[in-house]
Parts: structure tokens; C-alpha cells; sequence
């Protein structure tokens, strides 16, 4: 199954009516976000979708949500002159995004940790849910940065609480993956030891449909991951590299912290980041970045400047 948010706006007409909407019933506030059903994986989502569950209903049973939907059909995507229903991250505001620094070997040996010594658990940062937007949305560079640089990963989403968890029972609370992009603020990240500047800045964490852990399958078996920007590959690996594998990553994490349905872990990024070029090369208004990977579709960024903030 493929998830996406949507925003559903309040009714119009007469009553048990909706804009966009077949099937019948009213929608019950302005603005509310649903969890949607789409058969598209590649972005921008535009097309029908079938809504499942209003966000905070959906997290707080997914597998009811997904077995007993709401039924109704709706027209997504397009912008303002498409007509459809707003595609946006189906992520809590609260959720955890927790994000893996250095988990492929070749990318910690092209950066500054060349010459650390692999440490036993993930280096770990947090991303604010405010950063996250789907594929299609614009993503601004600063007027202080050269540009933002790409980093082409996974992330996998949280379907059942997690507190103490063992491996196995982190993976299975495992509900899907989605493709992520992780663009980063270069000299933001670098100004201290602590990177959660440089991995923060406005739409800067483009996110995939959720696809359903059942059609993806295990992230040990190497899904191809590829990053292109304008057409030219600049990422390329698979996800039986990763260093920390995601449900050890996820057990660890609730060791310390109990991890609720809706909550994200970003996996990392393999070797073919710009920074680590010679030259460097960042992305630039006019740019579009695309991360493919195997069974997730391809997730599309156009790059704009400063002004688009």
C-alpha cells in the first residue's frame, strides 16, 4: 500500500458534500489532514487517491485505518490551477524524526571523519517535522550558503510503540519506507559539532509516499538507491551497506526513548555528496534532484533561491 497526507478543506455546498470528494459524507473541519491511498509512487502525487483515516486517527491504529478505509475518492496534486487536494507529509506534528549521520562506509571516507574509527552505536540527529514537504515542492537555498547539498536515503516509519525493543520486535513495528532526501546546509552543519542548523532549513526534507513495509521488504536484501541531479547520476548504492541496520538503529533509539507510531528514522546516505567533490558542486536555483529507490519511486526536488523562503 502507498500512503500520502492530504489536506482536506472544510465543506462547500450543501450539506454531506465536499469539494473533490465521491462517495458521500462531509469532511469535518478546515484544513484537516488525512491519510490517503494512492497507486502512484513516483512525485510529484497527482490523481485519485481513496482517503483511509484523519492523521491522529490513522496513527493511533494504522492497521485499522488501513483494513476498515473511509472509502471516499478524491483528486490529488496538481498546485492551484490542478484542482486537487494538497499532497503533504502524513506525519504528526509531535512525530520524532531521527536521523542516521554516518552509515555507509564510502561516504564517511569521502568527508571530515575520513580517519575516525567507526564508533559502536549510529551518530544520531533530530530533524523538526516542519522541515519535511513531498516530492514536487520547491526547496530554497540561503542567501549565506553556496547552495544546498544532497543527500539521497530512506526512511522508515514507525507502526507500533517501541520501549525497550529488541531487534526483532523493532522490525517488526516497522510499517514502510519512504525515499528522503536529507538536503543539508553545508556551512550551517559545520559552524559546531552539533548539526541540527545545517539539517533544518525551510523544506529541506523532501519525503515519499509511505509504501507499505509488505511490498518493499527487508532493507538487508540491498534496494538500489540513486540520487541524479539534472540527469547525472551522482549517488549510487544499496541499502545492504548500511552500516547500522534499521532495527538495530530502532531498538537502540528506544533504549532511551520510547518511539511512537509516526515517527521517523532516516537511514543515511551512501558516497556522491557535493561537498565532498573536487570541485565542490551545490545546488542552485534551476537544479532538480531525484532520489530513485527500488520499489519506492523516484522522489522529485526543484531548487529555488533565496527569495522562494
Amino acid at each position: 500500500m502507498r500512503l500520502i497526507g492530504v489536506v482536506v478543506p472544510a465543506e462547500t455546498g450543501t450539506a454531506g458534500s465536499a469539494p473533490h470528494a465521491s462517495g458521500g459524507g462531509a469532511f469535518d473541519r478546515e484544513g484537516e489532514t488525512w491519510v490517503a491511498r494512492t497507486e502512484r509512487l513516483d512525485t510529484p502525487t497527482v490523481g485519485s487517491a481513496t482517503l483511509l483515516a484523519p492523521l491522529r486517527r490513522f496513527w493511533a491504529d494504522p492497521a485499522s485505518a488501513m483494513a476498515r478505509p473511509d472509502g471516499r475518492r478524491v483528486e490529488v496534486g496538481g498546485g492551484p490551477a490542478g484542482g486537487g487536494l494538497e499532497v503533504v507529509p502524513p506525519v504528526l506534528p509531535e512525530a520524532r524524526v531521527v536521523c542516521v549521520g554516518l552509515n555507509y562506509a564510502d561516504h564517511i571516507a569521502e568527508g571530515s571523519f575520513a580517519n575516525v574509527e567507526h564508533p559502536p552505536y549510529p551518530t544520531l540527529f533530530a530533524r523538526w517535522t516542519r522541515s519535511l514537504t513531498v516530492g514536487g515542492v520547491s526547496a530554497p537555498t540561503n542567501a549565506n550558503e553556496g547552495g544546498l547539498d544532497w543527500e539521497g536515503e530512506i526512511a522508515a516509519w514507525v507502526g507500533a510503540p517501541l520501549c525497550e525493543a529488541s531487534e526483532d520486535e523493532a522490525r517488526a513495528a516497522i510499517l514502510g519506507y519512504s525515499t528522503f532526501n536529507d538536503l543539508t546546509s553545508r556551512i550551517a552543519q559545520k559552524l559546531t559539532s552539533q548539526w541540527i542548523l545545517g539539517k533544518n532549513g525551510d523544506r529541506s526534507g523532501p519525503i515519499g509516499p509511505l509504501v507499505t513495509a509488505d511490498e518493499v521488504g527487508d532493507l538487508r536484501d540491498g534496494l538500489r538507491l540513486q540520487t541524479r541531479v539534472n540527469g547525472e547520476v551522482v549517488q549510487e548504492s544499496t541499502t545492504d551497506k548500511q552500516i547500522y541496520e534499521v532495527a538495530a538503529t530502532l531498538a537502540h533509539i528506544s533504549q532511551t526513548l520510547t518511539l511512537q507510531p509516526g515517527d521517523i528514522l532516516c537511514t543515511g546516505t551512501p558516497a556522491g555528496v557535493g561537498y565532498a567533490r573536487e570541485p565542490q558542486w551545490l545546488l542552485g536555483d534551476g537544479d532538480v534532484v531525484e532520489v530513485e529507490v527500488e520499489r519506492l519511486g523516484v522522489l522529485r526536488t526543484p531548487i529555488t533561491g533565496p527569495a522562494d523562503r
